[in-house]
């Protein structure tokens, strides 16, 4: 397979001749729809091989394999025309009755367009598309570069609140989390489905029948507010061997009362990154009681998580510093958390682990549901040796959690085995309620070194000072320039 970044960036210059797909957006939400045909078609082929009784819920002139593989095959204003009045309103259209597999399709193009005008030019999109094949195991791995790709190129063209969680994070996050076979796992705010793969892979280590891989198909659910990243995610959960990822639906969660959520919807394990930095629409927060109402999201997500949780249940998620240390409504937020579950531990991130997407420090935290909080015990994971930040070419890696990992400990023991150290200490709650239930709590055995020495940072002002000066007389004289015409 071609180098990923390579493969999408030559598909997208070729839509970017095409007057329809004029920016970024289009291009994603078009290859979106695309590549699903494309991994739902060799996902059945390989469904065709090893079950005999395989029928395909598609009728064969709409199959990807019948239309799309061959590369002399239909193109122009013939390609244009079969696409636009026959594949897509077709299967916008599916029914099959109890059939899952048609729902799924249905759901995956009710707001899929075709954006592209040209036919030849959307013949080498495809055509590029068939050089990967999704049941090869190499091809396959690399899709997760493919859909990171992607978010990426959605997130520079302006889609705020889309962040990729990365793979280091999901994954120490559901190892420590720890579902089981037999408990229901949620992300109500999946994206591409990062949280979910990673509880899949961790359930299948447990797995040792065939019964345990039918609970694993089934044990599941997510919810993406959006459509590309949903489509994605349905992708995604196709290629890590869900044979139907309909479970995983397109909605916004918080748009549903909170009192709706009854006890037969409860959950033993949430694992998300809700989006955080972002505002609902209006309305959206008298879904929720009057003392939690507020717009923000995040703030939002938590006071749902805390609902249908079960007893017992246990959660971890990724959160904004805002969270920690906001008043009023976060106030109130934070100590029915503190009251209703047991806030055991809080892992604070270092600076640019969701670059480029966002500067904003974030935070894990777990907890259980079911038992008040008596202490909150912090760790500061620090950056690895000699680096000073994170960046597209050095992210964060799973190897650096190994300090945690080993100091963790045991719930069921209260964590006996955790002890304070230059990166781990620990809070009593009636420090926390002295404070006003702020959770921004800093390290006590960092040495503080203040400021920054003076001899350093006045030439740096100064700098500064020069260039402000510089871009001011530019501006000036640009204007004078225009003026004067």
């Amino acid at each position: 397979m071609p180098n990923v970044s390579n493969l999408v960036k030559t598909i997208q210059d070729i839509m970017r001749k095409d007057a329809g797909t004029y920016g970024d957006a289009q291009r994603l939400e078009q290859l979106g729809w695309m590549f699903f045909l494309k991994i739902f078609d060799d996902r059945e082929k390989e469904m065709e091989l090893v079950r005999d009784s395989y029928k395909s819920p598609l009728p064969k002139h709409l199959r990807w394999s019948t239309w799309a593989t061959d590369a002399e095959g239909i193109t122009g204003d013939a390609l244009l025309d079969f696409v636009n009045n026959t594949l897509l309103p077709k299967l916008k259209a599916m029914t099959g009755g109890g059939d899952k597999i048609a729902g799924l399709i249905r759901m995956a193009f009710e707001d899929a367009n075709n954006y592209m005008k040209n036919g030849t030019l959307m013949r080498q999109v495809i055509n590029k598309i068939n050089g990967i094949d999704f049941n090869a195991s190499d091809d396959r791995h690399m899709f997760g570069d493919i859909y990171e790709k992607l978010l990426k190129d959605l997130q520079s063209a302006g889609n705020a609140g889309e962040f990729y969680t990365p793979r280091a994070v999901t994954q120490f996050i559901v190892e420590q989390v720890n579902p089981r076979l037999g408990e229901t796992i949620l992300d109500p705010a999946c994206g591409t489905g990062g949280f979910l793969v990673c509880a899949i892979e961790h359930l299948r280590k447990q797995a040792k029948t065939p019964a345990h891989e039918r609970t694993i198909q089934d044990c599941f659910a997510g919810i993406e507010k959006k459509h590309l990243p949903h489509v994605l995610c349905m992708t995604n959960l196709l290629l890590h061997g869900i044979d139907v990822p309909s479970n995983v639906r397109h909605d916004n969660t918080l748009a549903r009362p909170l009192r709706d959520w009854g006890p037969k919807e409860r959950v033993d394990v949430i694992v998300t990154n809700p989006p955080f930095g972002g505002m609902e629409e209006d309305g959206i927060e008298s879904n929720y009681p009057a003392e939690f109402r507020t717009r923000e999201t995040a703030d939002l997500f938590l006071v749902l998580l805390m609902k249908i949780l079960m007893p017992g249940g246990r959660a971890g998620l990724v959160l904004p510093d805002g969270t920690l240390f906001g008043e009023g409504v976060k106030t109130r937020i934070k100590e029915a958390l503190l009251t209703e579950c047991n806030l055991h531990t809080i892992v604070r991130l270092p600076n640019g682990v969701f670059s480029p997407y966002t500067g904003i420090r974030t935070n894990l935290l777990f907890f259980t549901k079911g038992a008040p909080t008596r202490d909150v015990w912090y760790y500061e994971h620090p950056y690895p040796p000699g680096a000073k930040s994170y960046n597209k070419g050095k992210p964060i890696r799973i190897e650096e959690f190994e300090a945690e990992r080993a100091w963790w400990g045991e719930e069921k023991d209260g964590f006996k085995s955790r002890v304070e150290n230059e990166q781990a200490w620990r809070v009593s709650l009636d420090t926390i309620k002295a404070s006003n239930f702020n959770l921004d709590l800093k390290n006590p055995h960092a040495t503080d070194d203040g400021p920054g020495d003076v001899d350093h940072l006045l030439p740096e002002y100064e700098k500064l000072l020069a260039q402000i000066a510089a871009t001011r007389a530019t501006l000036k004289k640009e204007l004078q320039h225009a003026l004067s015409r």
